[in-house]
């Protein structure tokens, strides 16, 4: 295995560490290269990115209302649609996942740095501008059906510079899982944290380029014939297939994975059958190749019952697509809940550590897997849901689970960042109104797609409560934004007291929790030989690792 070595006196790994001799601690933070701070920043930046996005959805929520579109113009209209999906995905989803796997796998792993560090920090900060960018570009209506021209090329080239920010991270944290593991770390060892996070690198890896070049196609077209994409109004078509449904479950994956980590050192036991989880975590990671198809879901239009012998050719032919795309990552979730409930089975003696990173992650995995269950059934033409909000919930349930799960994820390895435990009472109830804030956010859409309300601002005719619904996002919308605010006020929180957590404050199993909290920053002092998926258990056995 090789690594990556930093220079120690020139790097910090907590604004709690000490910076080196004369140094700006300001300059030091931003130019580091220790992937813990790298990927403090992404999650930092992604969570405000997210709030933000979340305040566009409650306007979108309160301009529905009525059904009259009255709050805003109709050219501004459609750039709060974009900002909103753009906000979730890029802003938000991608960044924050990846952000966590860039400062816990390389603890994870037991290497001493992530590789191409450097390359890590300058993708961050594409991200970053080219995020800014775009909101900038559709702040001056130059989205998908933008008036302003200059402005819509501009949105292209934000795109593009944020697509090259999200795919350089992705490069590290493959690279660091493939080459620069501790001896002894095989990958049928791999947490399963480090597992996802694989899978998901090489995912976006595959399906960032695709987008890259249609964004190529793009820029050029727009600025010369018009002809071949659609024009102005042509763009949101065009990259939609990476904003929706199946591809948001490739972007989700990571918080699966923080579910299965999470799962045994819950239930204070061994994880069972740890191959076939892996294969649950990977049969997720299938919906790459749907964004490498530029599919943004698979139509099943079969009339009626549609469940004869009828033009087989055909039904098989637009089945096969489905299946592997929309139903794959389904059973992918359901395996790994299965064996989760196997390890969770009680045992005499033995009482779970129900933490709040649990319950986060737990509840989060139960949001995006009714945003997959949603997913499924859009494509289904009798069903008449295409065009309606029924979409957006459906991305909705996806995206807000995924950021519940990287919430969980962050409260469960925050002792490795800053020294601290998050503390539990808080952290509970914040996770809870997480879950209702998504339930409120999305549910009611379900049910207004079956209506048929349409996905974008307008009035419809339906005899039910449909302003009921619209209230009911935006509250959700509202009570999420809430939910962030109280998350970054309790982890983020400043403390005078020195570091409280001890090495393993929580009974981790996995190789992180044999280094100091907060990690230093090369860190391990000393990589250990890994003898099984579990080290930790190996050397304190379950009372050790329990306390």
């Amino acid at each position: 295995m090789t690594t990556t070595d930093i220079a120690p006196d020139t790097i910090v790994t907590s604004p709690d560490a000490p910076v080196r001799a004369g140094g700006a601690s300001l300059a030091t933070w931003l130019t580091s290269a220790d992937s813990k701070v790298i990927g403090r920043n992404m999650i930092v930046a992604s969570i405000l990115a997210f709030a933000a996005t979340v305040v566009v959805g409650v306007l979108l929520g309160a301009e529905r209302i009525d059904g009259a579109g009255s709050l805003f113009d109709a050219d501004a209209l459609p750039q709060l649609f974009v900002a909103f999906r753009v906000g979730l995905v890029y802003g938000a989803l991608i960044p924050l996942l990846l952000g966590l796997a860039v400062a816990v796998v390389p603890l994870q792993v037991g290497a001493r740095s992530l590789a191409f560090p450097r390359l890590a920090a300058a993708g961050f900060w594409s991200w970053l501008c080219g995020f800014v960018i775009m909101i900038v570009a559709l702040a001056d209506n130059g989205g998908p059906a933008g008036g302003n021209e200059q402005m819509v090329d501009l949105f292209i080239a934000g795109n593009g510079l944020l697509v090259i920010g999200l795919a350089a991270p992705a490069v590290s944290v493959a690279t660091t899982v493939l080459t620069t593991r501790a001896p002894g770390m095989r990958m049928s060892r791999l947490p399963f944290f480090a597992w996802s996070a694989l899978v998901a690198s090489i995912g976006l890896l595959l399906v960032l380029p695709v987008v890259l070049g249609i964004l190529v196609y793009l820029f050029v077209d727009h600025q010369n014939a018009r002809a071949l994409f659609g024009g102005n109004v042509g763009v949101g078509s065009w990259i939609g297939f990476a904003l929706t449904q199946p591809a948001t479950y490739l972007f989700a994956l990571p918080a699966i994975g923080i579910t299965a980590e999470l799962i045994p050192p819950t239930f204070k036991k061994r994880m069972p059958m740890r191959a076939v989880v892996y294969t649950g975590l990977s049969l997720v990671g299938v919906a790459a190749l749907s964004a490498v198809t530029q599919q943004a879901f698979h139509e099943l239009p079969w009339s009626g019952s549609g469940l004869d012998l009828d033009d087989f050719g055909q039904k098989f032919d637009d089945l096969l697509p489905y299946a592997l795309f929309m139903l794959l990552p389904i059973l992918g979730v359901v395996i790994v809940l299965a064996l989760g409930a196997l390890a969770a089975k009680p045992a005499a003696g033995v009482r779970p550590n129900m933490n709040p990173a649990f319950v986060f992650a737990f509840f989060g995995l139960g949001m995006v897997l009714v945003g997959m269950l949603g997913g499924a059934l859009l494509p289904i033409t009798d069903l008449g849901l295409q065009g309606t909000v029924f979409e957006e919930a459906a991305l909705v349930y996806v995206v807000y689970g995924g950021v519940l799960g990287a919430m969980g994820g962050l409260a469960w390895w925050w002792p490795k960042f800053s020294g601290r435990t998050v503390p539990a009472g808080p952290a509970y109830g914040l996770a809870l109104l997480g879950v209702l804030a998504t339930i409120l956010a999305a549910l009611p859409y379900y049910i207004a797609g079956f209506a048929d309300q349409p996905a974008a601002s307008g009035t419809f005719e339906y005899e039910g409560p449909s302003e009921l619904w619209n209230v009911a996002v935006t509250a959700g919308h509202g009570l999420m934004f809430l939910v962030v605010l109280g998350f970054m006020a309790v982890v983020f929180r400043p403390s005078r007291d020195e570091a409280d957590a001890g090495h393993n404050p929580a009974g981790g199993q996995t190789l992180e929790w044999l280094t100091t909290s907060p990690a230093p920053i090369a860190n391990f002092a000393e990589v250990p030989t890994v003898m099984s998926p579990e080290p930790v258990l190996d050397l304190e056995g379950p009372e050790g690792a329990a306390r």
